[in-house]
């Protein structure tokens, strides 16, 4: 069936994708509702959205890895039911800590592009490879907007969201059982790297941590001193690590490798410009101008729809134009909509105008971030570089929360969305750097092993 018809199990794969970037972003228009409900400080409830960035972070490399030695279809249906287990144990949770736990569940579904991409690398002609990559990629844009608008439309109430999440989960994993055979696949070799998933944590923990009660604790207190001398520690401990691994959880070469690098750079900092506008509109909307979750929803409308627009183009535009000039371009229109938001925010007139441009952007850069990252390396290290570009786009979206958080706390919204703004233009710097530098014959080819 697949040999037959790879674009149904590449359909059915972008839902899937879809669902487990939609749990993402669906919690950002709640979060004044899980604080009043859980009666919280926006602070600890920000790691709602921060511990299920932190756990994808964490699972894209080491299950693109068990997805190599086991089966990726196998990995694939394992993390939806991680995402249904995880929505289940918040709908019915009472408590912070529990919304959290299951919050951890559900951010392990953050794979499912990677593995996804490897798939499709596998299944679809050369020729159409970036058509399917592009639809992949952007199912991550699309999901972003359309959790946004699912929380507006469930309304008042957390329990009704991770309700229809788990059956969203559920849905997605029964068409991946009937329409997505596992492909061909060489004998397992070699083991997952549990120590390295265990140090990346810890080390994104306490990052994190410290970003998001800097402000509370004074940003020259013991406690946020040490979390971030722990984190360094910690990043330093592991790199070394993976650098003496055979099978590391993430080839620290491939962060760096001059075919790649552009890409992971611009990734970071799209996902960090990205969540940072979507989370400070958010408080916005319903503090300065009364909006209800639902109305939140509405703003974004536009960013939905849109991101989805463009991504049933980006096949097409990227066999005219080179996917690092697209990253540049929708990374511009990002940092456009940024900045325009940081000067002015207290209008519907701004938000929907911003919400606009935005979509364009991310829906350009997100699609076309995919292909960008692949495209200078080795089919064989295709899932690698998917999965280290896929991180780092979450590490960018959990800093962003945890920024945000800080800001809003303290220097206002206006700055918040400057800081996005700036991101997303160091974003298009490095993916026009990317692409002119791709022109320099050998400059950014694969270096032999």
């Amino acid at each position: 069936m697949y040999k037959k018809s790879p674009w149904a199990a590449v359909g059915v794969l972008a839902f899937a994708v879809a669902v487990g970037t939609l749990q993402m972003t669906a919690v950002v228009p709640l979060l004044p509702v899980l604080q009043r409900q859980l009666q919280v400080p926006l602070t600890s409830v920000s790691w709602t959205v921060t511990s299920a960035l932190l756990s994808g972070a964490v699972s894209i490399p080491l299950l693109s890895r068990l997805g190599d030695l086991y089966g990726r279809r196998r990995v694939v249906m394992a993390t939806l039911g991680m995402l249904i287990a995880g929505a289940l144990l918040s709908a019915v949770a009472t408590t912070l800590v529990l919304v959290i736990a299951g919050r951890v569940l559900q951010g392990v579904a953050a794979p499912l592009l990677p593995l996804s991409m490897g798939m499709a690398r596998q299944q679809v002609a050369r020729d159409r490879l970036p058509t399917a990559i592009g639809v992949l990629s952007a199912m991550m844009g699309v999901g972003s907007g359309a959790g946004m608008i699912l929380a507006g439309l469930v309304g008042g109430t957390y329990q009704a969201l991770f309700w229809i999440l788990a059956g969203l989960g559920a849905v997605a994993f029964v068409l991946v059982a009937l329409f997505v055979p596992e492909p061909s696949r060489p004998a397992p070799d070699g083991r997952p790297d549990l120590a390295g998933a265990a140090l990346v944590a810890a080390w994104l923990v306490c990052l994190l941590l410290a970003i998001t009660k800097g402000a509370a604790w004074g940003w020259t207190s013991p406690p946020t001193l040490g979390l971030l001398a722990a984190g360094v520690a910690v990043f330093v401990i592991w790199v070394a690590t993976a650098r003496r691994t055979a099978s590391p959880l993430i080839e620290i070469s491939m962060l760096t490798h001059r075919g790649t690098v552009g890409a992971t750079v611009a990734s970071l900092l799209l996902g960090f410009a990205l969540f940072g506008v979507i989370t400070t509109l958010s408080s916005v909307a319903q503090t300065a101008l009364g909006a209800s979750v639902l109305q939140v929803g509405l703003y974004l409308l536009p960013t939905a729809l849109l991101m989805l627009t463009v991504s049933l183009f980006a096949g097409r535009l990227m066999r005219r134009f080179p996917a690092s000039s697209l990253v540049g371009s929708g990374s511009s229109l990002v940092a456009v909509a940024a900045l325009w938001l940081s000067l002015a925010h207290h209008r519907s007139f701004d938000l929907y105008g911003a919400a606009l441009v935005l979509g364009v952007g991310i829906g350009l850069g997100y699609a076309a971030l995919g292909t960008m990252a692949v495209e200078h390396v080795e089919p064989a290290r295709t899932a690698a570089a998917g999965g280290v570009n896929a991180l780092v786009r979450l590490v960018g979206s959990s800093l962003a929360g945890a920024v945000t958080a800080a800001m809003m706390s303290g220097s206002g919204a206006g700055w918040s969305f400057g800081a996005a703004a700036l991101a997303a233009l160091v974003s298009a710097i490095f993916g026009y750097a990317h692409g002119a530098l791709a022109r320099v014959p050998g400059l950014a080819k694969e270096e032999p092993a």
